[in-house]
C-alpha cells in the first residue's frame, strides 16, 4: 500500500483539471485496490461512466441497506449491462439488524436522532469499514455544494475515518447542472425516481422528493434539521 500525506496530495490536486484527471491518477495509482462507492445518485451514474471510459475493468461497490427502493436495483441492473460492469453488493450484519430492530422498531429512525444515527451505522456506516478495510483508496460522488459538512472537501484527500486511505471526489467542484449537462450528453442511464424530485438517493423510508424552493439535500431525513443531514460515511467523528 503506498500511502501519501495530504501535503503530497494538495500538489497533486493543483494539478487536477478535470474530473477524469482526479479519476485517471487514482486508477493508476490504486487499481485494482480502489473502487467507486454507489448510492445511484445522479453523480454516481456520471462517475461510472467516466470510469468505464479510463478503466473498463474498474471496481464498483454498493451498500445494500434491505431499505431500498425498487429503482435502485432497476439502475443498478441498467448501469451493469449498459458498462459490463459489476457491483461488488455489502451488506450489513442480519444479526445486529435483527437486534435492532426487534429492539427499537423497523422505523426506529423517525423516533431521535440517536436512533438515526443507529440504523445508518449498522446498515451503512459498518458495512461501509468492512468493505474499505481491504482498500487503499475510495471514490465518492459528494459536491461542495451539497452540505456544509461537505464545503470543504478536496478532489484528493486522506480519509482518517477509514485507516488513511485516499478519498476521491471527482466532482466535488462540480455544479448540480453540470452533472445532469453530462448526462444528457454522454446518454448516461440514471436513477428514476429523479425524475420525480429526487435530488439524492438514500434509503426508501429516510428519502423524498424535494419541493419547490428547498435546498437539493432536503429529501433527505427531512424530519431532522439540517446540521443532522449525514449518515456518517462522510464525518469524521464515529457513529
Amino acid at each position: 500500500m503506498k500511502k501519501f500525506t495530504q501535503k503530497e496530495l494538495d500538489e497533486i490536486n493543483a494539478n487536477l483539471k478535470t474530473p477524469q484527471d482526479a479519476l485517471k491518477w487514482a486508477l493508476d495509482t490504486f487499481h485494482p485496490r480502489i473502487a467507486k462507492a454507489s448510492s445511484f445518485g445522479a453523480e454516481d451514474s456520471v462517475i461510472i461512466d467516466m470510469m468505464a471510459k479510463i478503466n473498463p475493468m474498474a471496481r464498483f461497490f454498493t451498500l445494500d441497506t434491505g431499505r431500498l427502493d425498487p429503482e435502485t436495483y432497476e439502475i443498478m441492473g441498467d448501469l451493469q449491462k449498459k458498462y459490463n460492469i459489476k457491483f461488488e453488493v455489502v451488506f450489513p450484519d442480519a444479526k445486529e439488524v435483527e437486534e435492532m430492530v426487534n429492539s427499537r422498531g423497523i422505523n426506529l429512525f423517525y423516533d431521535s436522532v440517536e436512533n438515526r444515527h443507529l440504523c445508518c451505522g449498522i446498515r451503512k456506516v459498518y458495512p461501509m469499514r468492512k468493505m474499505l478495510a481491504n482498500l487503499d483508496g475510495w471514490i465518492t460522488g459528494i459536491r461542495r455544494d451539497q452540505t456544509s459538512t461537505r464545503k470543504n472537501a478536496s478532489m484528493l484527500e486522506i480519509d482518517e475515518k477509514y485507516g488513511g486511505i485516499v478519498k476521491v471526489n471527482p466532482l466535488i467542484d462540480w455544479s448540480w447542472d453540470q452533472v445532469w449537462d453530462y448526462i444528457k450528453q454522454n446518454k448516461v442511464p440514471y436513477h428514476k425516481l429523479l425524475d420525480k424530485g429526487y435530488t439524492s438517493i438514500g434509503c426508501a423510508p429516510c428519502t423524498r422528493a424535494i419541493k419547490p424552493g428547498e435546498d437539493l439535500r432536503a429529501g433527505r431525513w427531512w424530519w431532522e434539521t439540517k446540521e443532522h443531514k449525514e449518515c456518517g460515511l462522510h464525518m469524521p467523528e464515529e457513529v
